[in-house]
């Protein structure tokens, strides 16, 4: 597919056939298929059940949890998931948008448990909170560490 769909209702119908559009019918609120990449938006109170679905519609390898800041921005965050299905051959980027005052989101290492370590890095680098996560503890940066030096109002020089 060479076009670029770039809404909810252009991705369903062109990419009917799709697993991941089909499992998370009900859980997208915003999708695009852009440079061969698909990518679905969930309300971020239902990551683990998207996070479900498409472990039940044959994704079977998280391959990464990431993150962004667009700040001054609101929604401020977006964590971003990338899953893939040996199988079907596909891939899906799961995305939920979150709030600056108080980014947290659940944690998905009950359906993924190989995302232990990246939402450690993103709650390290971005200070996002993963509610549930087993041991959400700095990865990157000492442990006294001030602040969440991804985080685009984060001082070029840390804090003095």
């Amino acid at each position: 597919m060479a076009e670029a769909l770039l809404t909810l209702e252009a991705v369903r119908e062109h990419m009917a056939d799709n697993a991941a559009v089909v499992a998370l019918a009900d859980l997208a609120v915003k999708a695009k298929f852009d440079r061969n990449e698909l990518t679905i938006y969930v309300v971020s109170q239902n990551i683990v059940a998207a996070a479900i679905a498409v472990q039940k519609a044959g994704y079977n390898f998280l391959e990464d949890v990431t993150a962004v800041d667009w700040y001054p921005s609101e929604p401020r965050f977006q964590v971003t998931y990338h899953i893939v299905s040996h199988r079907l051959k596909q891939r899906v980027r799961l995305a939920a948008l979150l709030d600056g005052e108080d980014p947290v989101i659940d944690s998905i290492t009950s359906v993924w448990p190989s995302a232990n370590f990246y939402e450690r890095e993103v709650w390290d680098l971005f200070g996002i909170r993963f509610v549930g996560h087993p041991n959400l503890t700095r990865i990157m940066m000492p442990t006294d560490w001030k602040g969440h030096p991804l985080r685009k109002d984060y001082p070029v020089e840390g804090y003095r």
